[in-house]
């Protein structure tokens, strides 16, 4: 992608607005929070108190709005307390220039290394220190910014009682999460109907499992329909897709395939039902016609083997989701521990310290925060402008370790800031509001970006503008800058912002290689756990059900971070004005495709795990331990030669389960699983033999597969996408003749 396009691209991006449920209750929390401080430090300590304690209650009701499944009085209180902290050590340094730009350097630098720790930290050391930026220019003496320090943290005590007092949906987060899974999968199902073969995001399943993780002290008052919900509901999905492949299930036609898609809309409507209770806290309703089309007795007589096993698992687990959206959930002490704030600082550290080193986009990013912020507010500060800490300000909020987000925020800042900074100033010049009147609208505009916050950050930031002109225009002392010089200070900000990524980048394009090997290796230590399982069934199942299922779920979980990581390295990489030497589009998008199918058919193998019955497990199948562990190896080196840009070689995969006789694989599902997924990662040489951009050119030099370079490790031609011969690779007919599972062709 050309810069051109890019900066068009991103631009867009950040002037969107979307249709995001308004919380206008949370917004008038907030506010009301907001007025009290303000309010109260008006009449008692003056204009100067007032507005720092404003910006702390205003910054704490902030950080309560943040995507965190922490409880919001602990965020609220933590915002309010290193705000605080970040003032008073301002101030002690503001009198010297150059020992205050050290501080603000060092700041930032530390608050743009916790975004290691997760996007919330982040975000809130980043509004810290460009709140800070204001607040440290109040005080007069260090008494007076002692008392400034405390104020601003009354204001984050203030949010944090109100939270308390007044809660809004309450386990609200939570709930949202759960339901978005539960309406994930009713759609997964919905889509199998017409798709056999429909993908499924899993990233809805990993946010409900984040947000499961509770306190003890929490585990004790979470609603009963949150308790077991969640594991039900991963049981589930691997059951729909087994039921509706043709590979493992039924044909594609006929009374059976019929049936199948009957069971799959009676599947999404339960689903959606138990979303809808859990999101609002409701009984299940269950439609009459669902029940019914489940509870007939066709399901036996039409459905035979692995399709009836798997219809009458779906039965239960829907039933089974019913009773605990119902309150019927797991015991209380059934939960995934999340530990406090004060236990979790030595992994915070840890997590620091893994970012410093060179190629950490973490690093990079904090290096880029600190060098802008410094610059900008020394630019700030000569220019005879006035109230010089505007660009700091913009720079320290629109800076994101990602290009598009960094980018199309500095545009929409820039223009958020144009409309706000203009309306409030047209306002204040025209009729000339006095203190309290000045107060009252600066409330206004923060209840307007409270209720509109997710909705867009171009329109956030008209509400932001305008808030902090009334606020500091209650004394009068910011009255005297005009609109353009304002605006002028915005546009130096987010111009430092852009420049400074465009100096010192961290591309994701050139890292995705590195992100397909990662998910490559963890798709096949899934599945090599997997085939362990059928190899050794004995082990007893755990509280979710599953055989052994130890190294299974740690490997699944591990697989759909990957896939995670891989979908938004994905995402940044094409808003960036780079192209990579090793993947083209097109490459990354095939090859993401072969990876996401080698992911669901292991995951239809794990959906027909042996059941252990009576203390005893099914009978081993010995050629599962070996393609096991055939498997982990030539994934381990599959993965090396996608990161080095070679083709990988399947050659051993391929000659273990070309000896697979019907005696020694008896299980039908093992069987077509295993097919399907030497398919799949063949698919993935084909992608990674055929490197082209989408225009055409190539996007390496030297030459292509087939002509002439030899392979690396075997010394053989490589093969060309059209026909893939040679050791370790199908040709395109024996590819097909794998999908639709028919015995293997002699070579």
């Amino acid at each position: 992608m050309s810069w051109l396009r890019a900066l068009k691209e991103t631009a867009l991006s950040g002037l969107k607005v979307e249709r995001k449920r308004l919380e206008p209750l949370i917004a008038v929390r907030g506010a009301a929070g907001l007025a009290l401080v303000f309010g109260a430090a008006l009449a008692l300590f003056g204009p100067a108190v007032a507005v720092s304690s404003a910006f702390g209650a205003f910054q704490a009701a902030i950080a309560t709005f943040q995507r965190s499944w922490r409880p919001r009085p602990v965020l609220a209180l933590l915002s309010g307390a290193t705000l605080a902290v970040s003032t008073f050590l301002g101030y002690l340094t503001g009198a010297h220039v150059f020992l205050f730009m050290a501080l603000l350097a060092l700041w930032t630098f530390v608050g743009g290394l916790l975004w290691a720790v997760g996007p919330t930290a982040g975000i809130m050391a980043s509004s810290n220190i460009a709140i800070m930026l204001v607040t440290v220019t109040l005080p007069t003496s260090v008494a007076a910014a002692a008392g400034h320090a405390a104020m601003i943290a009354v204001g984050g005590v203030v949010q944090a009682l109100l939270v308390v007092l007044f809660p809004v949906r309450r386990w609200g987060a939570q709930r949202d999460a759960l339901a978005d899974a539960l309406a994930a999968e009713a759609d997964y199902a919905r889509r199998l109907r017409e798709d056999p073969t429909a993908s499924f995001d899993p990233a809805p399943l990993m946010h409900a499992r984040s947000a499961a993780a509770v306190t003890p002290r929490q585990a004790r008052r979470r609603p009963a329909e949150l308790h077991g919900t969640r594991g039900v509901a991963e049981r589930i999905r691997p059951v729909l897709a087994s039921l509706a492949d043709p590979a493992v299930g039924v044909p594609p036609t006929g009374p059976a395939r019929d049936r199948v898609r009957e069971l799959l809309h009676a599947a999404g409507t339960v689903l959606d039902a138990a979303a809808r209770a859990v999101r609002h806290g409701e009984a299940v309703q269950v439609p009459p016609a669902a029940a019914a089309a489940l509870r007939t007795p066709d399901t036996g007589a039409v459905l035979s083997g692995p399709p009836r096993r798997a219809a009458l698992r779906l039965i239960a687990l829907l039933d089974e989701v019913v009773g605990t959206a119902r309150g019927a959930g797991a015991a209380e002490s059934d939960h995934r521990t999340r530990h406090g704030l004060v236990r979790l600082v030595p992994g915070a550290l840890r997590a620091m310290r893994d970012e410093v080193r060179p190629d950490s986009p973490v690093l990079r990013h904090a290096v880029r925060s600190s060098v802008v912020v410094a610059a900008g507010y020394l630019l700030g500060t000569a220019l005879p402008l006035g109230h010089g800490y505007w660009a700091p300000l913009t720079a320290v909020m629109v800076m994101r370790p990602d290009f598009s987000q960094t980018y199309g925020r500095s545009v929409a800042r820039f223009c958020g800031t144009l409309v706000g900074v203009g309306v409030a100033t047209a306002v204040v010049q025209t009729a000339r509001p006095d203190t309290y009147v000045s107060a009252c609208i600066a409330v206004l505009c923060a209840f307007g970006m409270y209720l509109v916050m997710r909705t867009g950050y171009a329109v956030a930031s008209v509400f932001i503008s305008a808030y902090v002109v009334f606020l500091l225009g209650t004394g009068g002392e910011d009255w005297a800058q005009t609109v353009p010089q304002r605006v002028l200070l915005t546009f130096l900000g987010g111009l430092l912002a852009m420049l400074a990524y465009a100096l010192y980048p961290a591309w994701e394009t050139p890292r995705l290689h590195h992100r397909l090997a990662d998910w490559l290796l963890a798709n096949g230590r899934y599945a090599a756990a997997v085939l362990d399982r059928y190899a050794d069934p004995a082990e007893a199942p755990d509280s979710a059900g599953t055989p052994g299922s130890v190294d299974v779920r740690r490997t699944l979980l591990d697989s759909r971070d990957a896939r995670i990581a891989w979908r938004d390295a994905l995402t940044k990489a094409k808003h960036e004005p780079v192209r990579s030497r090793v993947l083209s589009r097109s490459t990354a998008e095939d090859a993401g495709r072969a990876l996401a199918q080698a992911g669901r058919v292991a995951m239809l193998i794990e959906a027909h795990l042996p059941e252990y019955r009576g203390g005893q497990g099914a009978e081993p199948v010995p050629a599962a331990a070996a393609l096991a562990e055939v498997l982990r190896h030539a994934v381990e080196e599959g993965a090396e030669a996608v990161r080095e840009n070679r083709v990988p070689d399947w050659g051993p995969v391929h000659e273990v389960v070309d000896l697979w006789g019907t005696k020694e694989a008896s299980d039908a599902v093992l069987r077509g699983g295993a097919v399907q997924l030497l398919a799949a990662l063949d698919d993935l040489a084909e992608a990674m033999a055929a490197r082209r951009d989408d225009d055409g050119p190539r996007a390496h030099e030297g030459p292509r597969p087939g002509e002439g370079r030899g392979d690396v490790r075997r010394g053989s031609p490589q093969p060309s996408r059209r026909h893939v011969t040679g050791p370790g690779h199908l040709s395109a007919s024996r590819s097909a003749d794998r999908r639709a599972g028919r015995p293997p062709r002699s070579s």
